[in-house]
């Protein structure tokens, strides 16, 4: 479950990536993640665990350097014992952000998941330090992930799985590489068990920056496709066969782009900044 904000302190912004995101020629939602991490002053620790390649911490430390941050470091989880190493900790608690590369998000729920190292990144999360995570980690950021599943634009029986996540929020579900993947029908199956959740589904290169007011804001070249299955009014779910189409009725769908926000709270989505280029 998400760590309560203490009395006085702020909740961090959480930040999931679609995935792909620009790094050299326009890296916008990289940039404003170093800014909002305190620029000059900023101290990100970089997590690779999802990725298997060896240079994907080296690369993210390369890359918010030159985007202005002082310090960077690359922290990788190769076992569970890493989890609960106190230096690992205590690096963490001097960090104005932390970072989760792409790769494979069970990997990131497998070794991390129910160690101190995980309650310590809700913890200081909960006090202020801001989270984004990219493609796999942004999957992860939530308390409820999606671990795999099947493309197609559908929603079907047994076409997604879900695992716990960090549980930062359990606000939303995220997919990821969404257009470009044609992810909406397993979106929509992860939905269909739990309809309390919204749905972000990130295209590539877009970031959903949700601040602690709990309203999202789109930054990058794609859009979110927003899915609120709160007024769900029929779902088939219970009683299709796996491999079966999903019947659900009630479901409202909003595609915001750059400038646009919804709150998560009140469910409502807004223009935002398009409003006024018009």
């Amino acid at each position: 479950m998400p760590s309560k904000v203490v009395e006085g302190a702020e909740r961090g912004w959480i930040i999931p990536i679609g995935g792909a995101e620009e790094k050299e020629n326009s890296p916008e939602i990289l940039k404003r993640f170093v800014s909002l991490c305190g620029g000059g002053d900023a101290d990100i620790v970089v997590v690779p665990t999802a990725s298997q390649l060896p240079d994907t911490g080296a690369r993210y430390e390369k890359i918010f350097g030159e985007l202005g941050a002082g310090r960077v470091t690359a922290m990788d989880f190769d076992t569970r014992r890493d989890g609960e190493e106190k230096g690992r900790i205590d690096r963490l608690e001097s960090a104005t952000g932390v970072f989760f590369t792409g790769g494979n998000q069970l990997r990131l729920s497998t070794i991390l998941g129910g160690t101190s190292i995980a309650k310590s990144l809700r913890r200081i999360n909960a006090a202020g330090v801001h989270m984004a995570g990219t493609s796999a980690g942004a999957a992860f950021i939530s308390e409820h992930m999606i671990a795999f599943g099947e493309e197609g634009s559908s929603p079907v029986a047994g076409s997604v799985r879900l695992a716990p996540g960090l549980g930062l929020t359990n606000r939303f579900i995220i997919d990821q590489h969404f257009r470009q993947r044609d992810r909406l029908g397993r979106l929509l199956a992860a939905l269909a068990y739990n309809p309390f959740a919204v749905g972000l589904g990130l295209d590539e290169d877009t970031a959903a920056f949700i601040g602690p007011d709990n309203t999202v804001e789109v930054v990058g070249s794609g859009a979110i496709t927003v899915i609120d299955a709160s007024g769900l009014e029929f779902s088939s779910m219970d009683r299709v066969q796996e491999g079966q189409p999903v019947c659900m009725l009630g479901i409202m769908v909003h595609i915001l782009a750059a400038g646009a926000t919804f709150n998560l709270h009140t469910r409502k989505a807004s223009p935002g900044t398009l409003s006024a280029k018009r």
